[in-house]
């Protein structure tokens, strides 16, 4: 059992000779993660979900919030309406993600703002083609 201060002395001297004592007795010899540096989130500000992040990491899950989630699909869409093997699978994929972005527009969420407006369909059709008859070598032609 630890001993209890003793009146009149001070207690950050009183704690620092009880550290001293033990590290002369070697308790602090062989301990878990001696010597290694300190994880990350010990060394910032304090985090009452700091067991919840890492979780995460562990699992390795992310969560934006929704506006960011739909900016990111967003972009993605627009990718793959570009990568689509026909002009009519590249609309939908344009039109699927317009309903959604509308939607939020209209109805948004706590949290950032969305920042992103519907795209034009018909101007990411002219750049399916453009970029298709460029990738086959020909000029570009009617609607596929």
């Amino acid at each position: 059992m630890t001993e209890r201060k003793p009146p009149g002395v001070p207690f950050e001297s009183w704690v620092d000779k009880q550290i001293r004592d033990a590290q002369g007795r070697g308790e602090f010899d062989r301990l878990p993660g001696a010597g290694a540096p300190l994880p990350a989130e010990i060394e910032s500000a304090y985090d009452e979900l700091w067991w919840v992040r890492r979780k995460m990491v562990r699992e390795g899950l992310a969560v934006l919030p929704p506006t960011l989630a739909l900016r990111k699909e967003a972009e993605d869409a627009l990718a793959a309406a570009y990568a689509a093997p026909s002009e009519r699978i590249a609309r939908k994929i344009i039109e699927d993600v317009n309903v959604r972005i509308k939607d939020m527009m209209f109805k948004p969420p706590p949290g950032p703002p969305l920042g992103k407006k519907p795209y034009d369909v018909e101007e990411v059709v002219r750049e399916w083609r453009q970029r298709r008859s460029t990738a086959e070598g020909n000029p570009p032609g009617p609607a596929v």
